[in-house]
């Protein structure tokens, strides 16, 4: 169980890794005058001046593919971190979760649609690479690792001390305790549903009506010490 612990800690460490190095790969192929101007994803990230043909055009970053870098940049080093201290486990099983999720997301959108090639002109055509997948793999499989790793650790430490429990009994435990609570709850019949929603109602268009009448009075006030 130990080994098998630590291949899942460093096999979520080289695929998050993995992913953050795949962000210096061409992500698009775009056809412009004819030819093909490839963009790799950390030039999309932070916009860059490419040549086409004999002129040099200024691209804009995109906010979708630079969100997602960093998102890979934190989840790299949460892993790695992981290492050094165990508290990193929770932090870097998230935001793996969350790399792969946005990852998928863009990888599955129409081709090109998360950076804006409008400087470019006489577009016939935008492609994605492959490396868009691989990236999107890899970003899934950095997850699955980072989850696989917190929950074998966390059965680890479990089974070693006997007060503990593991990740998923807390949850388990959580849910039983929000159900007894929950049948406590003395739930509001139609008639006092009905009034309250009244009350509410009423007592907004009175606090609305009061606020228009100062802002009113106000205004009016305003507009006579400056003689509008």
């Amino acid at each position: 169980m130990k080994t098998l612990n630590k291949v899942s800690q460093i096999l979520s460490i080289v695929f998050a890794v993995g992913s953050l190095v795949l962000f210096f790969t061409p992500f698009v192929n775009v056809v412009s005058n004819g030819q093909t101007v490839s963009l790799i994803a950390a030039e999309m990230a932070f916009g860059v001046k490419k040549t086409v043909g004999d002129a040099v055009i200024d691209l804009a970053r995109s906010s979708h593919i630079q969100f997602t870098l960093w998102l890979a940049v934190i989840s790299a080093a949460l892993n790695v971190f992981s290492f050094k201290s165990k508290g990193f486990r929770y932090g870097a099983s998230a935001f793996s979760l969350i790399t792969a999720v946005y990852a998928w997301v863009i990888a599955l959108s129409k081709d090109g649609r998360f950076f804006d090639t409008r400087p470019l002109e006489k577009i016939t055509a935008e492609t994605n690479t492959s490396f868009v997948l691989y990236w999107a793999i890899a970003a899934v499989l950095a997850a699955v690792f980072a989850i696989a790793y917190l929950f074998i650790d966390d059965y680890i430490e479990a089974k070693a001390s006997k007060d503990k429990k593991t990740i998923w009994k807390k949850v388990v435990s959580f849910l039983r305790d929000n159900k007894s609570e929950l049948k406590k709850i003395v739930w509001p019949n139609l008639h006092d549903v009905i009034k309250n929603t009244i009350t509410v109602l009423v007592m907004c268009l009175v606090i609305g009506a009061l606020i228009w009448v100062i802002d009113f009075g106000l205004g009016q006030l305003v507009n006579l010490i400056l003689g509008v």
